[in-house]
């Protein structure tokens, strides 16, 4: 897998050779966290929130992992911790716009 990074060290362009990664994960992968991102951020409810962060957790369980490993730059905790996962699930959303951008 070759990765291309501009100076803030954003992913800009993954030149899919010899990895797993198809745009179909790209896809799948940014409408699922888009989706619960959009409900994620505007939600007060703590039970909603936490329902949320367990969907993300069990699904980045089951997502390809070379994009998982990609976007998490291998931080282990990207998308699992409570602490900075609204942080997280934004910071992912963006990346795979940008990948999703960059495969068309």
């Amino acid at each position: 897998m070759f990765i291309v990074k501009n100076k803030a060290n954003s992913v800009l362009l993954v030149l899919i050779h010899e990895t797993m990664i198809n745009k179909y994960n790209i896809e799948t992968a940014y409408s699922f966290l888009h989706q619960k991102m959009r409900v994620y951020v505007h939600s007060s409810i703590d039970w909603q929130r936490d329902d949320i962060e367990i969907a993300i957790s069990s699904y980045i369980d089951e997502m390809n992992p070379e994009l998982y490993e990609l976007i998490s730059c291998n931080h282990y905790d990207y998308l699992r911790c409570h602490e900075q996962f609204e942080r997280d699930i934004c910071d992912a959303v963006a990346k795979l716009e940008k990948l999703l951008l960059e495969s068309q």
